[in-house]
């Protein structure tokens, strides 16, 4: 396993028990957790990698989510670089588990989401040398929670809101503002498929089909928020060229390229 892009801690560096190597991992007396942000920072880091198109592949996007959660707190450290130590209790992870316990919202209109359960996907992936397994539970209805992986969730969140006609004609009373939720929805799961292998070809022709293939919503997009309209065929075309998405039909690319 190659070593981490990062600069090693120094034997003499005193960690909380937590950031510690231990043969047994996240043992009861260990739980502290090391996995934070830099003092001062928010965020998992991904989110502007993601927006400006600053990264190659998902090992990037892992080396990001590793640096900014790599800081140690507790027992005396205050926000100390752990990234090494962090880097190594991730390599132990086979599972990622992001549970969700409202329906005030999904994961296709935050992007918290993707950067902390994409991104710790990404991370444990290149840590690792495999991919996690991938879990979103739902817990709004603690009585009956219901597990989901992660690409049975952006599935069903693609059918039951992002394309669902009652959805989209709901978001386009609002005008602008709906017309950049639209897009922002096309945003993060493009930011899943970037970092997760959870999303397929499938789900992208389902958006172009009903945000750029309908013409009441293409036209909808080009009067209330034209920039929307052009940030989702950007984000669409980017998918393609990044090999994150095969469409269907050759005829997509007429969609995009208008």
């Amino acid at each position: 396993m190659p070593s981490p892009p990062w600069t090693k801690t120094t034997a003499s560096t005193r960690w909380p028990p937590a950031c510690a190597p231990t043969p047994r991992a996240w043992a009861p007396r260990r739980r502290r957790g090391c996995s934070a942000r830099k003092p001062g920072a928010y965020g998992a880091g991904l989110q502007a990698l993601i927006d400006e198109g600053g990264w190659s592949d998902d090992g990037d996007l892992a080396q990001a989510y590793v640096a900014w959660g790599g800081w140690a707190y507790g027992n005396g450290a205050e926000g100390s670089d752990a990234r090494d130590l962090f880097h190594e209790r991730l390599s132990q992870v086979e599972a990622v588990v992001q549970n969700q316990d409202n329906r005030e919202h999904d994961l296709l209109d935050s992007d918290d989401y993707y950067q902390f359960e994409g991104g710790m996907a990404a991370a444990v992936k290149h840590a690792s040398g495999k991919a996690p397994a991938i879990y979103h539970p739902d817990h709004s209805r603690p009585e009956s929670p219901r597990i989901r992986t992660l690409s049975e969730e952006i599935a069903r969140v693609v059918r039951a809101r992002a394309v669902n006609p009652k959805w989209i004609k709901g978001v386009m009373r609002h005008g602008y503002k709906g017309a950049f939720e639209m897009a922002a929805t096309v945003d993060y799961l493009f930011a899943f498929a970037a970092t997760t292998d959870a999303v397929k070809n499938h789900h992208f022709d389902l958006i172009a089909d009903a945000y750029l293939g309908d013409d009441d919503v293409r036209d909808f997009l080009q009067r209330n928020n034209p920039a929307a309209l052009q940030e989702i065929r950007a984000r669409l075309r980017e998918a393609i060229e990044r090999g994150l998405w095969r469409p269907r039909r050759n005829s997509v690319h007429a969609l995009l390229d208008n």
